[in-house]
């Protein structure tokens, strides 16, 4: 599977590697500025001041003003680059455009499960086009994993009873390493695969031709209507709990006077324990 091998600095192919690794390569030259800088302050004073007779009394020093400003304004400077070059960077990879792709992705030992929209089901690999940003909607049937693809300069923990979200914008066609880079079991270093990345009409001619099983849509309909959830939730003014029409995103308020924004963690929660967060005016 790693018979490519894996390079000590992945390739770019997302449209925040560059962006990152321009962080990455910062921090480090800081880190190794300051290191050398120090070290050799240490040893330049350890051999010019060092007593050169017993009797011999060093003068006290009382403190230098522009020494103490000097040293205290350029840590803080540059720790003040770090925080919102950081934060920057931070607010980019994890607010997804609202025209991604969205995609599913199960964590399990040892595989990953990934589903397109369209129902498409892929393990352990990941089909996607250039120039087109991608979300990925992640949970795990398990223990805690940690999807990783290095070229893209992406990680995010999956969790077990909870949802995460990763995106990306992938920028060069190719086939990149998928990792879970969060020891998992036994098997956790076989818990890899491939993220290929495909011109726009070939990824369409992907889709088209991989097998489509049953969508998310269809299959949260069929549900729906099988556990009887619509005679409850159906639209309509004798309805006796709320719509759930179209309000992925939204805001509802709660009995409680809270306000919660209906995401994948509220959906999977009122499913699971319906009493835990009632809809206002649906209290009894």
């Amino acid at each position: 599977m790693l018979q490519q091998g894996v390079p000590i600095v992945p390739e770019r192919a997302s449209s925040v590697a560059k962006q990152i690794d321009y962080l990455y390569y910062f921090l480090t030259g800081v880190t190794l500025f300051f290191s050398a800088l120090i070290f050799s302050l240490v040893f330049y004073f350890a051999v010019r001041y060092r007593q050169r007779h017993p009797d011999e009394r060093p003068q006290p020093i009382h403190g230098s003003l522009g020494l103490e400003v000097l040293w205290s304004a350029i840590p803080l400077g540059l720790t003040m680059v770090m925080f919102f070059w950081g934060a920057h960077l931070f607010y980019i990879v994890r607010t997804p455009p609202s025209d991604a792709t969205q995609l599913y992705v199960v964590g399990k030992q040892w595989m990953w499960k990934i589903q397109h929209p369209e129902g498409q089901r892929e393990i352990n690999a990941l089909h996607v086009p250039v120039g087109r940003p991608v979300k990925l909607t992640m949970t795990s049937e398990d223990v805690i994993h940690s999807f990783y693809i290095p070229a893209f300069r992406i990680k995010m923990d999956v969790l077990p009873g909870r949802y995460t979200e990763l995106w990306f914008t992938a920028t060069k066609a190719g086939t990149y390493h998928l990792f879970c880079a969060e020891y998992c079991g036994a098997k956790h270093s076989g818990m890899i695969g491939w993220v290929t990345v495909l011109e726009p009409a070939d990824y369409e001619a992907w889709l088209s031709g991989a097998p489509a099983g049953e969508s998310l849509e269809q299959a949260g309909a069929r549900l729906f209507r099988q556990h009887n959830c619509h005679t409850c939730h159906e639209a309509g003014p004798t309805s006796r709990g709320p719509s759930l029409g179209e309000i992925l995103g939204k805001q509802v308020r709660l009995a409680s006077g809270e306000t919660v924004v209906v995401d994948e963690g509220y959906l999977r929660e009122s499913i699971l324990q319906p009493n835990a967060k009632v809809v206002a005016g649906y209290e009894s």
